[in-house]
Parts: structure tokens; C-alpha cells; sequence
């Protein structure tokens, strides 16, 4: 798999590459092993390969992965590139499920990766890059801002129990 970018360091060469459906298992076990993952993920594969299928097939989607210097991933984000009539029709990138282990915390690899993304987003022709962060990550929030990402939204999430709308929710509920 051709690298999309290299990341040096002390550690030696991180590389960020697409990501294939035998790297599922990793990628959900770095989500599984985050603070606020550990209670929703993690578990039978069978989901999270079935998501990758659709994910690696839409070409509006990049999974990415960062692997160490021995081959084994040690991080991953989603982008995926949004069009949309607004900003005067401008394509917009969404920065989704970052994660890096947490042996190599602190090393400056997950700035890379998100500088990298960014420089993605940019070379596909976006005007803006969003992301949305759980408000318990601290640590992640003085990332994004050291990157020059701004707080500038309120993010609101409604969860869904079988794809199904809870009752009265929806256009015309009272």
C-alpha cells in the first residue's frame, strides 16, 4: 500500500496509509481502548467490517492509518469531503475518530496526522475543515487548537435505537 505521507521522529518513521479491511481489527481496538470508546465499541468484528466495506467503497471517504516503524497501526482518523451549497458551494472536509495509541501519546504524531489531513483536505480543493470532539477530551481540544481550529459551533447529536427516530421527534412532532 503506497503511504500517503511519513512521519519522522525519535521513534523513528511513522507512516499514514489507506486503510484495508485487516487492519479492522486494530482500528477498533484503538477505539475500543479510548476513554469514552471502551463502553460502546469493541466486540464482534462483524459491524465494524461491514462499515469498512462501505467506508473503503465511497470514494467521499478516506480511512487512514498510522503505522510504526515495525508495520503495526498505532493510529487512525476518518476524513470524509462533504459538498454542499453553502460558503457559495464549497466542498468542506470532516475530520472524524481520531485516535492514537497510547504508548506514542505526546510524541507530536497526532499533530502530524491532523496536519496531514488538513494539507488533504486542502489538496482535494476544501474551504474548511470541521471536526467535533467530545467535550470530556481535554487533551484533544488544546491539540486542535494549537492548530488553529476554533470552537466556533455548538454540536448537537441525537441517538438513534435501531435507526429509528424516538417518538415525536421529526418534522411535524409537537
Amino acid at each position: 500500500m503506497e503511504p500517503l505521507a511519513r512521519i519522522s521522529n525519535l521513534g523513528g518513521e511513522f507512516v499514514v496509509r489507506r486503510a484495508v479491511a485487516d487492519d479492522v481489527a486494530a482500528i477498533v481496538a484503538l477505539i475500543a481502548a479510548d476513554q469514552i470508546g471502551q463502553d460502546r465499541d469493541g466486540g464482534d468484528l462483524a459491524p465494524y467490517t461491514e462499515a469498512f466495506a462501505a467506508i473503503d467503497a465511497d470514494p467521499a471517504q478516506l480511512l487512514a492509518v498510522v503505522t510504526d516503524p515495525s508495520g503495526a497501526v498505532v493510529g487512525t482518523l476518518q476524513l470524509t469531503f462533504i459538498p454542499g451549497l453553502a460558503r457559495r458551494g464549497a466542498l468542506r472536509a470532516q475530520i472524524e475518530a481520531v485516535r492514537i495509541s497510547q504508548q506514542i501519546r505526546g510524541q507530536g504524531i497526532g499533530g502530524e496526522v491532523l496536519a496531514w489531513a488538513i494539507q488533504e483536505a486542502h489538496r482535494r480543493g476544501c474551504a474548511l475543515v470541521q471536526l467535533t470532539s467530545d467535550k470530556r477530551r481535554h487533551e484533544a481540544h488544546r491539540l486542535y487548537g494549537r492548530l488553529g481550529f476554533v470552537a466556533s459551533h455548538e454540536g448537537f447529536k441525537l441517538r438513534l435505537a435501531g435507526g429509528q427516530a424516538p417518538v415525536g421527534a421529526g418534522p411535524g412532532a409537537s
